[in-house]
């Protein structure tokens, strides 16, 4: 028997016992690393040095949203947590509770940006990784890294309130009590959100206490309090979807401010008030005269395409979409990302669709119907707020964006301590240039008429409701709509307004998008909300305010000036 032929076998096999052991060391302890870490079934989560010290939230001024704390001792709900508690400071602006999202414990999947930034939060990503593999050998817990939003509290404040205050509860035919809706602010010039609203919100503290039973019960709870309303739901945007039949027609060539439209006295022509029948054989409509929006108060024919706009006149827009025509209508949809993922910072965004769910190709009466905002057109507040933010930016539309940057934290255990190191900044990115800035331009000229001369005056209306005045200085231009969800033309209706001020300020422009769901007329009932927000960001926020702002804040003034330039433009007739 050879002993040392023996001994060099058995050396072998443990050789290669010990490489193979090394690599599934490695393969665990570093490849697949943060997989076994964030595995639900791992117990180690619990235990005091593994369960993480979770990231900050903060505003983009440092103000604190969410911050990690040891498990209250009288917390009933204790079983369901591990290490440290979530904590969310969202008292005066609860809408937020959406978007941020919650986060219970390792246990249990988190939401918003909770979810969709959990590595940097549990530090389990880059050079706060090495830093927690430091203190977990020294039984230390892990610490997340800080996240930064654009979100302004105090926008977000601001919003809120007029939200809750600003809305004319029913007192006529045209304004019904709502059971959700969403808002968002936007700085078009980067993408940046410095405000959005989603109603109705839960409490995020109960959620985070491990309250699991409060949980389930918001899966079926009205409203769907859950969801973030203004990117993870979508709704009839009713005539606020005109603006993209505008933009269409006006940057095709198709069409101009200027295209005239009769009366029903002049078969054959381009109709004001209908009825007209659009198509052919078995796929025709008639459209009007129900739903021209004109009929009341014209005197004089013919009326062109902009008193269309700033009347909202159903009849033209369906025919001005199938002038258009499918394909080219479908291209600027399509520019404007609809039907498309819109990049959100990781966040879930459903996408806004206009064509039918079976793939079958858009008919023309369905086109006609959808270039008015009615038909099958299915859009969130996000997408309608880039579609305003492309027009309010000459055209460059900017990837909307909530996180500005994150932080490795220099003292976690500080709430003040917003001093960090930072590991990762985030720039405005140009998602496209959807239309020219000449168009851009001529739609805003529209939205002016609009708020001057027809849907939108309620931002100037003359007779102010408390507690809020409704007539702004800041040149606020907008869209409204009334999307039709119902049998009857007003009760149920989607109220919407796109929006942007100040209209000769380029500099200063922001946009507010609102939506009120059931709540009836939009521009009744958004026009005192964004007013609201407007006149406070102008007057109040530093980095916005304006020191002379565009117009007079005499009523009277504004007034005369709004009937002249209405009667002159032919916008309002005499």
């Amino acid at each position: 028997m050879n002993i040392s032929n023996s001994i060099r076998k058995l050396t072998r096999l443990f050789i290669i016992l010990f490489v193979i052991l090394s690599v599934l060391l490695v393969y665990w302890q570093v490849v697949v690393a943060n997989q076994v870490t964030a595995n639900i079934h791992n117990g180690r989560h619990c235990l005091s040095d593994a369960a993480p010290i979770r990231g900050r939230i903060f505003d983009r001024n440092g103000v604190l949203l969410a911050d990690s704390e040891p498990i209250a001792a009288n917390n009933p709900n204790a079983g369901n947590l591990c290490g440290y508690q979530r904590h969310y400071f969202l008292s005066k602006y609860p809408s937020l509770a959406a978007l941020i999202g919650y986060y219970i414990s390792p246990l249990y999947p988190a939401t918003g940006i909770e979810a969709a930034y959990n590595n940097y939060l549990d530090g389990q990503v880059g050079l706060t990784s090495l830093s927690n593999t430091v203190n977990q050998t020294l039984h230390l817990p892990p610490v997340g890294d800080d996240i930064y939003l654009t979100i302004d509290t105090r926008i977000q404040a601001r919003l809120e309130y007029a939200y809750d205050h600003d809305i004319p509860f029913p007192d006529n035919d045209f304004v019904f009590k709502s059971n959700g809706g969403a808002v968002v602010v936007t700085d078009p010039h980067t993408g940046e959100i410095l405000a959005m609203l989603s109603r109705p919100y839960y409490d995020s503290n109960r959620v985070a206490s491990g309250d699991i039973a409060y949980v389930n019960s918001l899966q079926n709870a009205p409203g769907q309090p859950l969801l973030e309303h203004a990117t993870q739901m979508t709704f009839v945007p009713g005539s606020i979807y005109k603006t993209v039949t505008l933009a269409a027609g006006l940057d095709s060539g198709v069409s101009s401010l200027n295209d005239q439209f009769y009366n029903n006295h002049l078969p054959g022509v381009p109709q004001a008030i209908g009825p007209v029948v659009l198509g052919s054989g078995n796929e025709t409509e008639t459209f009007g005269p129900s739903g021209n929006n004109i009929s009341g108060f014209t005197s004089h024919y013919p009326v062109n395409l902009e008193y269309g706009y700033t009347h909202s006149d159903n009849i033209i827009f369906a025919q001005e979409g199938v002038k258009i025509g499918a394909k080219t209508w479908l291209d600027y949809n399509s520019r404007f990302y609809v039907g498309k993922q819109i990049p959100f910072d990781g966040l879930p965004v459903v996408a806004s669709s206009v064509t039918p769910r079976d793939g079958s190709p858009l008919k023309v009466n369905q086109l006609g119907e959808n270039s008015f905002g009615q038909g099958i057109d299915a859009v969130t507040p996000l997408q309608m707020s880039l579609i305003d933010n492309a027009v309010a930016n000459d055209g460059t539309m900017m990837s909307p964006m909530l996180v500005m940057k994150i932080e490795q934290p220099d003292n976690p255990n500080t709430p003040t301590d917003t001093n960090g190191t930072v590991i990762q900044s985030f720039s405005p990115q140009v998602l496209g240039n959807p239309i020219s800035a000449q168009t851009a331009s001529t739609i805003r000229d529209a939205m002016n008429s609009v708020v001057r001369c027809g849907s939108g005056h309620y931002i100037s209306n003359l007779t102010p409701l408390d507690p809020m005045t409704w007539r702004s200085p800041y040149e606020i231009i907008g869209k409204t709509g009334t999307g039709q969800v119902g049998p009857s033309l007003r009760v149920g209706a989607q109220a919407w307004m796109i929006t942007q001020a100040p209209y000769t300020d380029p500099a200063h422009r922001l946009t507010i998008v609102g939506l009120s769901v059931n709540a009836g007329e939009g521009g009744a009932v958004i026009g005192p909300i964004v007013t609201d927000v407007y006149n406070y960001i102008f007057s109040t926020i530093p980095e916005w305010k304006i020191a002379t702002p565009p117009q007079s804040a005499d009523a009277a003034v504004l007034a005369s000036q709004d009937s002249q330039f209405c009667l002159s433009t032919g916008m309002l007739q005499s």
